[in-house]
């Protein structure tokens, strides 16, 4: 006969597991106690750092560098203050007989007293993530903190522990790890400093120097890896990215939405996120383009067209001799001087302003060598004088005239003449009829820039005057670019580095990058090495499957993604009434918790929203149905993740343009649990 009752040992084990949850949970009130007082610290070292006796200019740097920890400590997001620990071996010769606990924020109850929390990024954390059975890296035990989903971090929430005895040998499958990646997605992304495996953690923390390039399957991780890899550089090398700067750029403003709050729950605030088009946009855009013009826009062939535009304004013809009086003296520099000074300078292939600048310091010498030849050195008043000569200025607007990227660009686009010259051998006349603007306007301020345009723009701008950069910027969704969107990024990572994030597979522009090393030489970081994340915890394994089955359909070569996780559930729903198959699904996916995502072609977006709506289901409600229901166009859900997809016709998804295949294969790859698929005609795969 069976026992009901547990065994002795069971019970002695729960009752030593309660005891040690109520020890780690006062420890967890005393961290919360010291960082109310780093809080109340730091506002009061600003009101401190306001009266200190320094410099306006040291002041102003003190007081600008305690307002921002002020600001940051202020602003971090509520939530458990620890997610591990690790115990170290009295063995270790570096923290031997030590214990820390990890979490998100460094937290201290005085600066120099040993941490009450460190911080995931430092270097002693590294072990949470990299130790295992086999190398144990001297932790005796690794220990995984369970919190309650949703935690603001009451001590209370506290729920469970695991312990890894790393010290004996013994490894196990964390399941606290495995729930919190599989929790229900709702609302904006989360961090996954709990949760980062060693291949994702050997990338985070790369070296700040080094250009890498994540190829990525779906749910690998390789937005997170990247947003973590920003936090890490942050922590470790302040003064040079607060010099420099930091960029992330994410392919649009509905995804820079979404991963907003992972930075600052990682304790990181005020790094600028934005798109490519935010940072090149020197206009709105008010204009669009046919897709075979904007092909041949953003095609690399037109960085060398627009080289020749720019530099066709440089000239020497009927160019005169420049006479200048010099008290009761004339000095001379003749047309041809003139002219080998233009063109040596022109070879030595400055930016365009720097080289306008160039014509005039070497004319300006060769004038101040004929007073030395006489009188020796003029006082610097005279230079200063002679740069300013009308004269000299008139010279220079002939041979290297000032213009603006919006007079080249106007001028190509609307003069044939021009265009065919700068084009000659390098597009053919169907490219450049392509380009021409059907309606030129009246000049370039009243002209309708299209998205194309600003890039093009961006291109001259950099041609006149390199823009300047950062120290690192982060790409999301690199596959996307196209070779001179590629080139905008790479004028701003001239003395930076870059952490490339993309999927080859997920290529849907009609400019999309087929080869990774071809990309990186477009970014400028041609020896970037490139690793491949397949091991995919985000997305269940039967969805991994059939997704993978699209892979022979695209045009790339990438692995095969595979899964970690063997729950979740693929339903494929055949009909011959998709929209009521639609609500029924939806239905059915709402009974579970966690948001659900309808995709569908963007022409087949409004059919099923009325279909929805009229069912009772509103994905635009205000209510509670309104924030876990959204319905998105198979264009805008790149970059999203939903714990229940239902993914609406993939034969129109595929028609709907010219690389629809890939565009499926991201509709296919959002779904954190379950994907239902369904389709009224035959599946594409």
């Amino acid at each position: 006969m069976t026992s009901l009752h547990p065994a002795p040992e069971d019970i002695e084990e729960a009752q030593a597991i309660e005891v040690t949850l109520h020890r780690e949970r006062a420890y967890h009130d005393t961290c919360r106690a010291a960082l109310a007082a780093m809080v109340d610290g730091a506002a009061e070292q600003v009101v401190i750092g306001e009266d200190v006796s320094a410099s306006g200019a040291d002041a102003e740097v003190l007081g600008h560098r305690l307002r921002s920890r002020a600001k940051a400590l202020r602003e971090l997001p509520r939530g458990p203050l620890f997610f591990g620990r690790l115990d170290f071996a009295g063995t270790d010769p570096e923290h031997g007989g030590q214990h820390y606990h990890v979490g998100r924020l460094r937290i201290t109850e005085d600066p120099a007293a040993p941490p009450l929390v460190v911080d995931w990024r430092a270097p002693v954390s590294r072990a949470f993530y990299q130790a295992g059975a086999r190398e144990p890296q001297g932790v005796e035990v690794r220990r995984r903190f369970g919190w309650a989903p949703g935690s603001q971090g009451d001590s209370a929430d506290l729920t469970g522990l695991e312990d890894e005895y790393l010290g004996r040998g013994e490894a196990q499958v964390s399941g606290i790890v495995a729930r919190e990646i599989e929790r229900p997605r709702i609302g904006p992304m989360r961090d996954i400093a709990a949760t980062i495996q060693p291949e994702q953690d050997d990338l985070v923390r790369g070296d700040l120097t080094a250009s890498v390039c994540v190829q990525g399957a779906p749910g690998t991780g390789k937005t997170a890896v990247g947003l973590h890899r920003a936090a890490y550089l942050l922590y470790t090398h302040p003064r040079r990215i607060q010099r420099s700067g930091l960029l992330i750029l994410g392919p649009n403003r509905t995804f820079l939405t979404y991963i907003a709050e992972v930075l600052p729950s990682l304790g990181e605030s005020g790094v600028r996120q934005s798109t490519l088009l935010d940072e090149i946009a020197r206009h709105p855009v008010t204009g669009t383009d046919p897709t075979p013009t904007a092909a041949v826009k953003h095609d690399a062939r037109m960085a060398e067209v627009l080289r020749r535009a720019l530099y066709a304004r440089v000239s020497t013809t009927g160019v005169t001799d420049l006479a200048v009086r010099d008290g009761s003296y004339w000095l001379r520099v003749t047309a041809g001087q003139l002219a080998g000074i233009v063109d040596e300078v022109r070879a030595e292939e400055p930016p365009y302003a720097i080289g306008r600048e160039r014509v005039r310091a070497r004319v300006v010498r060769r004038l101040q060598e004929q007073v030395e030849r006489r009188s020796g050195p003029p006082p610097n008043a005279w230079l200063r004088r002679i740069e300013r000569l009308r004269a000299l200025t008139a010279r220079l607007d002939v041979m290297w005239p000032k213009v603006r990227p919006e007079e080249v660009l106007t001028g190509l686009l609307t003069d044939g003449e021009v265009l065919a010259r700068a084009a000659d051998g390098l597009l053919d006349p169907g490219e450049q009829a392509a380009l021409r603007w059907p309606r030129p306007p009246r000049s370039y301020k009243s002209a309708r820039w299209s998205a194309a345009d600003l890039v093009l723009l961006d291109e001259l701008s950099g041609l006149i005057e390199h823009p300047e950069g950062y120290g690192h910027l982060v790409v999301d969704e690199a596959q996307d670019l196209s070779p001179m969107e590629c080139r905008a990024v790479a004028r701003r990572a001239v003395f930076g580095s870059l952490t490339v994030l993309g999927d080859l597979a997920q290529g849907t522009t009609p400019w999309a990058a087929r080869d990774w090393d071809v990309q990186l030489r477009h970014l400028g970081k041609a020896d970037a090495a490139v690793v491949p994340l397949t091991t995919g915890f985000r997305v269940p394994a039967a969805v991994v499957e059939l997704a993978n089955r699209l892979l022979d359909r695209l045009d790339v070569a990438v692995p095969a993604a595979r899964s970690l996780r063997a729950d979740g559930e693929l339903t494929l729903r055949p009909t011959d009434d998709v929209p009521g198959t639609t609500v029924t699904a939806v239905r059915e996916a709402l009974a579970h918790e966690g948001s659900v995502g309808v995709v569908a072609a963007d022409a087949d977006v409004a059919r099923l929203r009325d279909a929805l709506t009229a069912a009772g289901l509103d994905p635009a409600g205000p209510d509670a149905l309104g924030a876990r229901l959204t319905l998105v166009p198979a264009s805008l859900v790149k970059g999203l993740e939903y714990d229940h997809v239902v993914a609406v016709e993939p034969a129109a998804v595929v028609e709907a343009e010219e690389r629809g295949a890939h565009r499926l294969y991201v509709v296919l790859t959002r779904a954190v649990s379950r994907l239902d698929v369904v389709h009224g005609r035959p599946l594409p795969f």
